[in-house]
């Protein structure tokens, strides 16, 4: 059986809005036909109208659904050193409690039009709940490891780890710059292949570009509260970015996620050397821990592939897309609703490498359908919510 959605408009993403379209999907979720409103196809068909607008499912393009026990237990604008330390000291908790809280988390993306999600993790604990998930998940597993002489066992733990996420898909990453070693870098670029996805945090604090290019700042109070050595570590000149990049295999697809201090001579940095990025931004994260929202527009202007995360709920207060696009029109106005949007859906599809289903209304896909209600025309409004109808 198919069912004719309409609405005040339909944004199908890759092609125009269309005023007043019809979205045709049968039983199972798949697209099967798109529609203007005056198509003689629709003469004697039914239609179930919407208030507002149609689109395909978010793409949460960074997440820690393995966190989300900790909602509410990290204090907010603590700065990135002091964060990661509370993580770390809260991260034991009851097996109950925590396989609770990702039960929770999943169903509720899922309510808020989430489809799609890229999820890291230290550990197999959520591998269960995202294969009885109606999300499409990719698991990135997260080397962590600043001491060299650790290096090849975090790889090989990585991959036990990784295989107990199989069937589904999966990718192995280094967490960020300031936790793996140059050793660590090259010895996962020796043991991936090039359909690899990395995907690294990347300058969400200044204290990382401190670090590297002077060691100085409060990194190094981190690595002496939580023991970590960084005897082998050198100032360089060079920011964080640069001092995880280029120990990374050329041909590998790149997610630099947060980039709250990443500046344009860093995105030149990326552009010279010719490496396939996306950046994922996750303006209420950034919010949460630093205070302060990447300067978006340089991303805009220079023309970056851009998709958007939520983070987690250590640094975020819920796992919704659109209140991540909400807080950026609220600082950012000039930017079109139809470009943030493709941020939240086709863009993280494509970085994903799941765009062949996802991120679109197109014939022949399965994205999910969303209505956005309390739209002016085309443009978010403070009071916007999401519904899921497929």
């Amino acid at each position: 059986m198919t069912t004719y959605y309409t609405a005040d408009y339909i944004l199908p993403i890759t092609s125009p809005p269309i005023k007043g379209g019809v979205v045709a999907i049968d039983e199972n979720g798949l697209i099967v036909g798109l529609y203007q409103s005056n198509d003689p196809l629709l003469h004697d068909k039914e239609l179930i109208r919407c208030a507002g607008v149609l689109t395909p499912g978010f793409v949460n393009g960074h997440c820690h659904l393995e966190l989300s026990h900790m909602k509410g237990k990290v204090p907010k604008g603590i700065g990135l050193p002091k964060f990661l330390s509370t993580v770390m000291a809260e991260r034991s908790t009851a097996e109950e409690e925590v396989e609770k809280a990702m039960v929770d988390a999943d169903r509720a993306m899922f309510a808020n039009g989430i489809q799609v999600v890229g999820d890291h993790v230290n550990t197999p604990v959520s591998a269960t709940v995202k294969a009885q998930s109606p999300i499409c998940y990719h698991t990135f597993v997260e080397l962590i490891g600043f001491d060299p002489a650790v290096a090849d066992d975090r790889v090989d733990q990585a991959r036990d780890t990784e295989y107990e996420f199989e069937p589904q898909r999966t990718s192995i990453t280094p967490h960020a710059a300031y936790s793996c070693s140059k050793k660590l870098l090259r010895s996962l670029s020796d043991k991936v292949d090039d359909k690899n996805i990395f995907s690294i945090h990347n300058q969400e604090s200044d204290e990382e570009n401190k670090f590297f290019r002077y060691k100085q700042g409060a990194f190094l109070d981190f690595y002496k509260e939580n023991n970590i050595s960084h005897d082998h570590m050198t100032a360089n000149g060079k920011n964080a970015l640069q001092n995880s990049l280029q120990f990374l295999p050329e041909d590998n697809r790149v997610l630099l996620v947060h980039n709250t201090y990443t500046a344009p001579k860093d995105m030149d940095y990326v552009a010279r050397i010719g490496r396939d990025v996306y950046y994922c931004l996750c303006p209420r994260a950034n919010l949460y821990i630093e205070g302060r929202l990447p300067k978006i527009q340089s991303f805009v202007l220079s023309k970056q592939k851009i998709m958007l995360g939520t983070d987690s709920l250590a640094s975020n207060d819920t796992l919704d897309i659109l209140e991540e696009l909400k807080t950026i029109h609220a600082e950012f106005a000039d930017l079109s609703f139809e470009t943030t949007l493709s941020w939240a859906t086709i863009n993280g599809a494509k970085a994903l490498r799941v765009e062949d289903q996802y991120g679109s209304l197109e014939v022949g896909k399965s994205p999910g359908l969303i209505l956005i209600k309390n739209m002016d025309s085309l443009s978010l409004t403070a009071q916007a919510t999401v519904e899921r109808i497929v």
